[in-house]
């Protein structure tokens, strides 16, 4: 009998945006010198959205984001041996991101966070993020926005 092969690994995590008065700024996160988005393992039967907003909350202590454009998704191409990342798109209007101490580390999983433009997102992420930042910035520039029900989440 033949091993199958395992289906790739998801993660999944959020294009945190913020309107600044250039223009709209996405949250990086830093660790050593790769520089990545808030995201993280989809635990066995959880929702990649749930997983995304707790993963988030766990890198960066934001809440309250506001999924303003909708639930749709992308993916990333696999990589690291068959990783995929599902990414999806928030607005975080206020709150001060941190670091917060990870208590599995002792210590916070990032080195450093900041907002940037997409542009410098473009240049500090790795290659697999550039279609999601297309993606991203073609969203939120093309006005496709979504009304949002009560409690900021779209078909709630």
């Amino acid at each position: 009998m033949t091993p199958r092969a395992a289906g790739p690994r998801l993660s999944s995590g959020i294009v945190v945006l913020r309107r600044g008065r250039s223009g709209w700024r996405t949250l990086v996160l830093r660790v050593y010198r790769n520089w990545d988005l808030p995201k993280g393992r989809v635990e066995p039967g959880e929702d990649p959205l749930a997983a995304a907003v707790r993963e988030t909350a766990e890198e960066t202590a934001l809440t309250g984001l506001n999924f303003r454009w909708g639930r749709e998704s992308r993916d990333t191409q696999p990589y690291a041996g068959g990783k995929v990342v599902r990414c999806f798109l928030a607005e975080s209007p206020d709150g001060t991101p941190a670091l917060p101490i990870n208590p599995e580390l002792g210590r916070p999983e990032h080195h450093e966070l900041r907002w940037v433009s997409l542009r410098e997102a473009r240049r500090l992420l790795p290659p697999r993020f550039q279609p999601i930042l297309d993606w991203a910035e073609a969203t939120v520039s093309g006005g496709s926005e979504r009304p949002v029900a009560a409690g900021g989440v779209p078909g709630d």
